[in-house]
């Protein structure tokens, strides 16, 4: 993303206070991205509110549609960014698995995981974590006390699962911006454009992969397709999101 939105890791816990934060609940399920009940033609599906960026005055869009029977979200972004957001409490030692499903129209030909001018994705999905003192290192501690004196009320950590179109699927690096943030690479190449995909995550196992120590709860969703950096077009489509026990 652009320079503009650096800190845009860090700042979605900020954005996702103003989401709701009910999520549907069976005893093995929590369902926190409803879209297939959603109203076809609603920008915001129930639950969901923007994630935007100072300085960034291009959004991307957001509308509830319908792929054959069942509706879904779709982005367009149009060298932009944006994205939605929901605020949930989910522990993810209980609930460590979260299953979605995605589909993109095209992939970026400038983007790059690893430079910041090229970071841009046609689809990603956001999990943020809330502070926890007692879960996090010293040093950790120091670098994110001194983000927040810069930055005000911010999530400890950030998995970003993306739709990549170069990096080899399972790369996962640190953020072009910031090492709060870390980029796991789930699709990549042109293999599945134009298809619906269904993943699944041990968001439990890639938090400690990623940060090495315990999660602390998960505080927020997102849903983003963003081109601003890369001032390309791009499409998604974003289905259900669910957490699932370890049991199920």
């Amino acid at each position: 993303m652009s320079r503009s939105s650096t800190q845009a890791a860090l700042l979605v816990s900020l954005l996702l206070s103003s989401a709701s934060d009910g999520v549907a609940q069976e005893p093995t399920r929590l369902v926190v991205g409803g879209f297939s009940l959603a109203t076809e033609g609603n920008r915001l599906p129930e639950g969901w509110s923007p994630l935007t960026f100072k300085k960034i005055a291009q959004h991307t869009h957001y509308e509830v549609v319908k792929d054959g029977a069942t509706s879904v979200v779709k982005a367009v972004s149009d060298a932009s960014a944006s994205g939605l957001t929901r605020a949930v409490t989910i522990s993810p030692r209980e609930f460590p698995i979260v299953r979605w499903r995605w589909k993109v129209e095209n992939l970026l030909e400038r983007g790059d995981v690893r430079r910041k001018e090229g970071d841009d994705y046609p689809a990603r999905l956001y999990i943020t974590f809330a502070y926890e003192p007692d879960k996090v290192s010293v040093g950790k501690k120091l670098r994110y006390k001194a983000g927040q004196a810069l930055f005000g009320e911010i999530p400890i950590a950030a998995l970003n699962y993306i739709w990549d179109g170069k990096s080899p699927m399972g790369t996962m690096v640190d953020n072009a911006y910031t090492g709060f943030a870390k980029m796991i690479v789930v699709q990549s190449g042109p293999r599945h454009v134009g298809s619906w995909v269904e993943e699944e995550r041990n968001v439990y196992e890639d938090y400690k992969q990623a940060f090495g120590e315990e999660p602390p709860a998960i505080n927020g969703v997102a849903i983003m397709t963003d081109t601003d950096n890369t001032l390309e077009r791009a499409v998604a489509y974003y289905g259900d999101i669910v957490f699932v026990s370890a049991t199920k």
